[in-house]
């Protein structure tokens, strides 16, 4: 069975918590308690989140004696970039056709006036 990682990362992403563990890890690497701090929960529920965002490959954690630190690993994150880049032409697109409407409405409610 293969993995949908486009998936799972959308789905980590999916959660403000886990955004923000990302946010704080893109500084550099922390350990679990420090990742824990600015969180009202348990270390538990920390921890759960960090299995997660494990899952999806959007952290490693790895061990230096008794600390057991996460770092960001950004390449699901491009991935998740990518898919997303391949829509943005056509939004711009069409908001480019809903201004080109917008003017041209103003601009005949503007000669009906006068």
């Amino acid at each position: 069975m293969t993995t949908d990682t486009l998936s799972l990362t959308f789905s980590a992403l999916g959660d403000p918590t886990r955004r923000q563990i990302l946010a704080r890890l893109a500084n550099g690497e922390l350990s679990v308690t420090q990742l824990a701090e600015p969180f009202k929960m348990t270390m538990p529920a920390v921890s759960k989140h960090l299995k997660v965002l494990e899952r999806a490959g959007l952290i490693v954690r790895g061990r230096k004696a008794q600390w057991r630190p996460a770092r960001l690993q950004a390449a699901p994150l491009r991935e998740a970039a990518d898919w997303v880049e391949q829509y943005r032409q056509n939004w711009e697109e069409s908001f480019d056709k809903l201004d080109a409407y917008l003017k041209t409405m103003r601009y005949a409610e503007k000669n009906s006036d006068d």
